[in-house]
């Protein structure tokens, strides 16, 4: 007996790809405007710690140090609400919102202080912290080529399995929508940090709280769990 797996529905993908937008966003505003760090991107921060070792490098072993332990102890505090709650209404919607009131935290912080005066590693825990649940809830959710962080698998999914590999040629608008969303972010970023790095955060909280809207108008998505 086969089984079908649950269809995705074209709400839950907006919702998703609104979060990938965020994620391109908020890595703007950390590499950019927090000292050449990222915050959503663990990858980019482990390769960073190699790359520290040569002192003028100008990248911050400590820094990256502080994403990752954040990151992870965010990742930590999302699987346990997946475990715990995956099969209510509530979630994955309600981890989401958790997320946008912590950049909003930040984004006003920010705003009413200045990043100086919060200190660069504090904003960077606490942002790499908010995307540890982001990943950790998108990871459970698991649709196929919207992890909301991470592209490199979308990116290799598009030419192995293209026809010219000899791959089943599936349509790839979903893999181009999701790199479309990461670059559309990211460039945005690039130009809101230049007048604002707390406006940047305030509307990434944005992309994450419309992200978790959509996402908890769709019953679909938590039947995949």
């Amino acid at each position: 007996m086969t089984t079908t797996a649950p269809r995705t529905s074209r709400v839950a993908i907006a919702g998703l790809l609104i979060l990938t937008a965020g994620t391109g966003l908020v890595d703007a505003v950390s590499y950019l405007g927090l000292g050449h760090v990222f915050v959503a991107n663990m990858t980019g921060n482990i390769v960073f710690l190699g790359f520290a070792v040569n002192p003028r490098s100008g990248l911050s072993a400590a820094l990256a140090l502080i994403a990752l332990g954040a990151f992870l102890a965010g990742a930590l505090a999302g699987g346990a609400a997946g475990h715990r709650f995956a099969g209510s209404r509530a979630w994955p919607s309600s981890v989401f919102g958790v997320q946008a009131l912590l950049l909003g935290a930040v984004a006003v912080a920010g705003a009413a202080f200045g990043i100086a005066a919060l200190g660069r590693p504090v904003v960077v825990a606490a942002l790499a912290f908010a995307f540890g649940l982001q990943n950790s809830t998108a990871r459970r959710l698991a649709v196929p080529d919207l992890t909301t962080t991470v592209l490199t698998l979308t990116v290799t999914g598009l030419a192995a399995d293209s026809r010219i590999a000899g791959g089943p040629g599936a349509k790839p608008v979903r893999r181009f929508a999701s790199i479309a969303a990461m670059l559309a972010g990211a460039a945005i970023g690039a130009l809101l940090v230049q007048v604002s790095v707390p406006l940047t955060v305030g509307a990434v909280a944005i992309c994450v709280l419309l992200g978790a809207g959509l996402l908890h108008r769709d019953p679909i998505a938590r039947q995949r769990l």
